[in-house]
């Protein structure tokens, strides 16, 4: 038989005529005769037509074959875009973002020593601070302590 089905032998037997030490006998007869032949036959087509086994292990290995290639093909896509954003990002993005960090660090260094060549600028290695600023606040501390001791002194 074909289709890798499994068969289930069927024997057909009959206790011999007579009392019950018979022995037993194929009623069908020998294994060649044509009743053996059409029940070796009903057999292989009840295999074939309710036995779906095989079918869908054919079909599942097919779908799984499938699954892996169409899965291999998207990860192919999805490596070859990574490579692809990698190598634009390695040419086009770094560079101009380099040259633009350059150019503004050029500029407020240039900046920084300017402020530093007017006095308006003292070097400090936490941060810079700028001397007109300082002044202004300096101002507005002493305006307010002044206020307050002329009211302290008026309601004395």
């Amino acid at each position: 038989m074909s289709g890798g089905g499994t068969e289930t032998p069927v024997v057909c037997e009959a206790a011999s005529g007579g009392g019950g030490g018979g022995k037993k006998k194929d009623s069908l007869g020998t294994a060649g005769s044509p009743a053996h032949l059409i029940i070796k036959d009903l057999g292989e087509i009840h295999s074939r037509l309710l036995d779906h086994r095989p079918v869908i292990q054919g079909e599942t290995r097919y779908f799984v074959k499938e699954f892996e290639e169409k899965r291999g093909l998207r990860e192919m896509r999805v490596l070859e875009n990574l490579k692809n954003m990698i190598h634009e990002t390695n040419e086009h993005t770094l560079p101009a973002c380099r040259e633009t960090m350059h150019d503004s660090l050029n500029h407020v260094l240039q900046r920084r020593k300017f402020l530093l060549e007017q006095g308006l600028l003292i070097e400090n290695p936490l941060c810079f601070i700028s001397v007109q600023a300082a002044t202004d606040s300096v101002c507005r501390l002493q305006q307010r302590e002044q206020e307050r001791n002329k009211s302290h002194h008026a309601g004395s």
